[in-house]
């Protein structure tokens, strides 16, 4: 039984997105127009690839 669920704009919440910045946790719409950009260009990892990334490189 999935129902699919069907909002109008009108009934939609707008998704904040915090993140660490300055050692602050602020929200991304808060930053200034430097952080802005910074934040754009970062590069996020996932622990599964940076450990299979290890993997490869250990010595036996």
């Amino acid at each position: 039984m999935n129902k699919t669920i069907i909002l109008d704009n009108a009934e939609r919440t707008r998704c904040e997105i915090w993140t660490r910045v300055m050692g602050y946790h602020r929200p991304v719409s808060e930053f200034n127009k430097g952080k802005k950009s910074e934040y754009k260009e970062r590069t996020f990892y996932k622990e599964s690839n940076a450990c299979r990334t290890l993997k490869k490189y250990q010595v036996a």
